[in-house]
């Protein structure tokens, strides 16, 4: 198993998501939310604190970013992350992961995969050494970007 570097607060993620866009040309848009308060997932902050009980200022990001295929990667405070690629939701990610994830989607790597029955595809994102991410691809159609990687 390759080691990834490790992104210990969202910041950093999207700084590092920041640096692919750039390597790939792609525009890049965050929105962020900042406090207990503000963020999607907060059930242990009591209702209109900004911190966690242990005083801690949790931080979330919107990321979406431009070209095809259409990727949105929403970063949670407590270190995953949910990635979308045309359609295609990736859950719990590690939040490490989101750079090489992103990389191997621009890079290449990526892939849809086929079957005949039941029929449907699944849209699988190889990372550096032996893990995989794969996931089913809603509907019966598909967009450009993933009719152009079928295996």
């Amino acid at each position: 198993m390759t080691h990834h570097p490790h992104l210990p607060t969202t910041e950093s993620a999207v700084t590092a998501i920041r640096a692919v866009a750039a390597e790939y040309l792609r525009a890049m848009t965050v929105t962020e939310d900042i406090g207990a308060d503000r963020t999607s997932r907060r059930t242990s902050a009591p209702p209109f604190s900004v911190t966690d009980p242990d005083g801690s200022l949790p931080h979330e990001a919107y990321v979406e970013l431009g070209g095809s295929p259409a990727i949105s990667v929403r970063l949670f405070p407590e270190g995953d992350a949910q990635i979308t690629v045309d359609g295609v939701e990736f859950h719990d990610l590690p939040r490490d992961h989101v750079p090489p994830f992103l990389t191997s989607v621009y890079g290449g790597p990526a892939f849809v995969k086929g079957r005949f029955f039941p029929p449907g595809y699944k849209l699988c994102v190889p990372l550096p050494g032996d893990e995989t991410y794969q996931e089913h691809v809603p509907g019966v159609s598909l967009t450009p970007w993933l009719s152009g990687r079928v295996r």
